[in-house]
């Protein structure tokens, strides 16, 4: 094993950088196909929608018992913490197929954690075929997840830091790949950008909150009612995990089982607010927040019942074998509840302050990643409410540090001899 020199690690970071950019939107392209197919063409052939889920959990099942398990984010995060950071890339073939499925199929997941995970693996190899030392094949390793997430996410810095925060409960300990991972987010956001244009931010609020001190002391309380949902998603989802996983022995009849379930959950939900059930959300809560801005959005309690549905959705996804992440799905739970919150305040508690802060406090109690939630919320938003979502994000971390989803965070190890080479 060698050490190289700092140039030459910033320029294998844009390496990975550049060819993890263009891996993004190749699977952007993937998995947008893979929507048209299912949902325009099998969809309408198919007939009720628990239908189409329970052919996708089918499919899903048979990837997984003939292509192999793919690691989930718990596994991503045990590696950056042993196995010198590695990755293996020979899951990314069995991850790719059975996350395009899972997501596609109307899974209740997103691409951001297949894309870590592939991307990921890319790094890591990178590191291991120039017989890298084990520090900077784990730099290397959080490059391929930082250009993942500044893609997907279209926050750069935000991505980077996600990345830096994620194997962690009580913040950031990976410093020294900060920089390396900032570059990579940077050039990888650029590259996915220039071949899948945006078009402005995501969400977008007619009125633009205050950042005063009163909405900050606001969102210190919206922070905590945050937190204790947070704290409740983890209570279903564990308690659904439980359940679920002494049949994970059978992969094929647990995939398609959740698929049907996943179905008929969303079947009994009204058409206008179905497909809120469904996906990963993030051009579902872009259409929610929409919707609460031109019209009021859905009644309180049709708002209370589709959170309550989307984290039994999530559980359902992830604990039948499917793929893909719960951020976003997890945005969509703390917009429904902001703007049920909106709603019920007749307008005191604004649409932004109110719908923000709960996502950002929903999401951090579950990643413990109250950074890179703010500064990705914020951009995500094109808002300048840094201290008001940051307060939300902040106080949700505090009171939820006893408590963790992801039981594979912790704090880093010291490196060994062998590792600093």
């Amino acid at each position: 094993m060698r050490g190289v020199s700092f140039r030459t690690l910033i320029l294998l970071a844009a390496l990975v950088g550049a060819v993890g950019g263009v891996l993004a939107a190749a699977y952007y392209y993937l998995l947008e196909g893979a929507l048209y197919v299912v949902w325009e063409v099998v969809a309408v052939r198919a007939g009720p929608v628990w239908v189409v889920t329970g052919l996708g959990g089918l499919l899903v099942g048979l990837s997984l018992r003939y292509l192999g398990r793919p690691g989930e984010i718990a596994a991503v995060v045990n590696n950056i913490h042993l196995h010198r950071g590695r990755i293996d890339i020979r899951q990314t073939p069995s991850m790719v197929v059975a996350s395009l499925l899972s997501i596609s199929f109307g899974g209740s997941a997103g691409p951001e954690a297949p894309l870590v995970q592939i991307i990921g693996s890319l790094g890591s190899r990178l590191g291991d075929a120039l017989r890298l030392s084990g520090h900077l094949v784990r730099t290397l390793t959080f490059c391929g997840m930082a250009a993942a997430l500044g893609a997907f996410f279209g926050a750069p810095l935000g991505g980077a830091l996600f990345a830096l925060e994620i194997p962690h409960r009580r913040g950031l300990e990976y410093y020294e790949a900060l920089i390396p991972s900032l570059v990579t987010a940077f050039l990888g956001f650029e590259v996915f950008r220039a071949l899948v244009p945006s078009h402005g931010p995501l969400f977008q609020f007619p009125e633009v909150a205050q950042t005063s001190l009163s909405a900050v002391l606001l969102a210190t309380g919206l922070g905590a009612l945050g937190a204790g949902v947070g704290v409740a998603f983890i209570g279903l989802f564990r308690a659904m995990g439980a359940v679920l996983e002494r049949f994970e022995r059978w992969p094929v009849l647990l995939a398609t089982a959740g698929g049907l379930s996943l179905g008929l959950l969303a079947s009994a939900f009204p058409q206008d607010v179905r497909a809120l059930l469904l996906f990963w959300g993030e051009y579902q809560t872009r259409d929610l927040l929409l919707a609460a801005s031109e019209t009021g959005g859905p009644a309180v309690s049709a708002l209370l019942l589709v959170a309550a549905g989307k984290a039994v959705a999530i559980g359902l996804t992830l604990h039948s074998g499917f793929r893909g992440g719960f951020i976003f799905p997890l945005f969509l739970v703390g917009a429904a509840l902001g703007v049920a919150l909106w709603q019920v305040s007749g307008g005191a508690v604004s649409l932004p302050v109110a719908a923000l802060c709960l996502m950002a406090a929903l999401n951090v109690a579950v990643t413990r990643t109250p950074i890179s939630t703010t500064v990705i919320l914020t951009t995500l938003s094109g808002t300048s409410m840094v201290p008001v979502i940051g307060a939300a994000s902040l106080v949700s971390f505090l009171l939820t540090t006893p408590v963790s989803l992801i039981h594979t965070q912790r704090p880093r190890r010291p490196m060994t001899a062998a590792e600093l080479g």
